[in-house]
């Protein structure tokens, strides 16, 4: 049978990478990046899937900002350009090495590229939220996200994410996880760069 991608809450984690201080007035949309991320997080704190967040070289780029909502969660120091360092990779084993992994965070041509490459080698489904993911340039970040997808990688958004998560609006959980991810729909095409009809067979 052919993998279809549906998420679900079991063996799932999140990940959070590298949205922090000095990346702050370079990186497109940054703004809407975190915001979307900080819903992901809220929302996989209310059911149960566990986050993983890293950090590149904090020692210049500064530590992650507070808007994101991740004071509780151990960042992971890194220089590498992939998120699936020793320590995650540690992290990821004491979860049972979760089948499916919920990625964002930037740069999307970069740290986003590496860690989802090194997911799909080692058979993990990667689902990268398009609009909580995003590059110094709009040009590097769209051309990543069709790259990726050429990978086998899954774009999906925050939004979609969301309910596909939750499934039905009968789900015990259902108003505290929109609740908590302020639900939404038109953040995505101004941002994205496209119109909503080209969308699907550019990337």
């Amino acid at each position: 049978m052919a993998k279809i991608g549906r998420l679900s809450t079991k063996d799932t984690v999140l990940l959070l990478c590298d949205m922090q201080e000095k990346f702050r007035p370079n990186i497109f949309q940054f703004t809407n990046i975190v915001s979307n991320a900080a819903r992901l997080l809220q929302a996989s704190r209310v059911l149960g899937i566990p986050p993983i967040l890293t950090e590149q070289y904090p020692k210049g780029l500064g530590p992650t900002v507070p808007e994101l909502g991740a004071e509780d969660l151990k960042a992971h120091a890194k220089t590498s350009f992939t998120m699936m360092i020793e320590e995650v990779q540690k992290e990821l084993e004491a979860l049972g090495n979760p089948k499916r992994a919920i990625l964002c965070g930037i740069e999307a041509h970069a740290c986003i590229a590496c860690t989802t490459f090194d997911l799909l080698e080692k058979g993990v489904e990667v689902h990268i939220v398009a609009d909580a993911v995003s590059s110094r340039s709009q040009t590097d970040r769209l051309f990543a996200l069709s790259r990726l997808k050429q990978s086998g990688a899954y774009l999906t958004t925050t939004e979609g994410v969301l309910l596909q998560l939750v499934q039905d609006a009968k789900h015990p959980n259902f108003k505290e996880v929109l609740t908590a991810a302020a639900l939404f729909h038109h953040i995505g095409l101004d941002f994205m760069g496209l119109e909503e009809t080209s969308l699907p067979k550019c990337l």
